[in-house]
């Protein structure tokens, strides 16, 4: 069953597609113990090209006008990547609820689409090491037993030289993506036990709010803004954290970086969502004082502070991960 692993999350992938002819490709499938009734073929971006209803049995045949190169199939729980290109005519054999690990290609196209199959099973079972919890050396290590992984899989002359080059780049992109994000992960965590650095920022409710005001208290910080998707999807279990702490010695903080020409649309989204906690707006979005101390270029991004104002974790957990509720019950229970 495929796991949300830390690399899809964090990287984006490399040019899905090459020229602007437009091809024509056979897709068909079989799925059992299906997710749904349809499947949905989109750009590696999330735009849709096409929705396909699969019958009472899980089978589908459909023919796609597309442009050569990478996509995803989703069946409204899983995804998977596609590879496509003119005269291509593939079938698909999997089961819903083993999804990546039964995923099988056969017919013309079926050699470059099993190699995305086996690479991205090969991800997630790569990405269960904590990779934070290495030395600089033995990241290095990781990275370079991930290139050759990944190399190993593109070995056979057969392959379509435009995909073979399409998952070098993808790969090289990850691999930066993934030193980017140790580099910067090992720097916010300096941060952790020293003093966090304040705000003063307009309250939903009223007035002015501080840092220094919850002090005697933990302060668990998001930062958001109400155009952010993935922000948006914490919402719910933020909401859920807030109501199993209620009574426990914590405060729930929201700051907004929305720019100044939203902040109508911050109040109402804050009123009309009922979001709980303290809901603040910052004074000069992205560039106020607190967010660049943090080092704060992308969000959702969640800060836990002691009640006497140190930094717990500069990069909290989130509240949809099991392992916020294991940190906090350690802390307040």
């Amino acid at each position: 069953m495929k796991k949300i692993f830390l690399i899809a999350i964090l990287f984006v992938c490399s040019n899905a597609s090459f020229g602007q002819k437009v091809n024509y490709v056979t897709f068909q499938a079989e799925i059992a113990n299906r997710n749904n009734d349809f499947i949905t073929i989109t750009t590696l971006n999330g735009q849709l090209l096409k929705k396909i209803e699969l019958n009472k049995k899980g089978i589908f045949k459909d023919t796609l006008k597309i442009k050569e190169g990478k996509y995803r199939m989703n069946d409204g729980m899983e995804t998977t990547e596609l590879y496509l290109k003119n005269g291509y005519s593939i079938k698909l054999k999997m089961d819903a609820k083993q999804f990546d690990e039964s995923i099988v290609y056969t017919g013309t196209g079926a050699l470059e689409n099993n190699v995305l199959a086996k690479r991205i099973l090969q991800d997630e079972q790569y990405f269960n090491t904590d990779f934070m919890a290495l030395d600089e050396a033995a990241f290095e290590n990781f990275k370079n037993k991930k290139r050759e992984l990944d190399l190993g899989l593109l070995k056979d002359k057969k392959l379509n030289a435009n995909f073979v080059a399409m998952e070098k780049a993808n790969m090289e992109s990850n691999l930066k993506g993934l030193n980017d994000y140790y580099q910067k992960t090992k720097n916010l965590n300096k941060l952790n036990n020293t003093v966090s650095p304040s705000f003063d920022y307009e309250n939903h409710k009223g007035g002015k709010t501080k840092l220094e005001d919850f002090r005697g208290k933990y302060v668990y910080i998001d930062v958001w803004a109400t155009w952010c998707g993935p922000c948006r999807a914490e919402i719910p279990f933020l909401k859920k954290t807030e109501e199993m702490y209620h009574d426990k010695n914590i405060v729930f903080v929201s700051i907004s970086v929305d720019v100044d020409k939203d902040h109508d649309k911050w109040k109402n989204f804050v009123a009309e969502k009922q979001l709980g906690g303290v809901q603040l707006f910052a004074d000069k979005n992205w560039y106020s004082d607190f967010i660049t101390s943090y080092g704060i270029n992308s969000i959702p991004r969640f800060i836990l502070i002691h009640p006497n104002g140190t930094v717990v974790k500069a990069n909290a957990s989130r509240p949809s991960s099991t392992q916020l509720k294991e940190e906090l019950d350690k802390l307040l229970n």
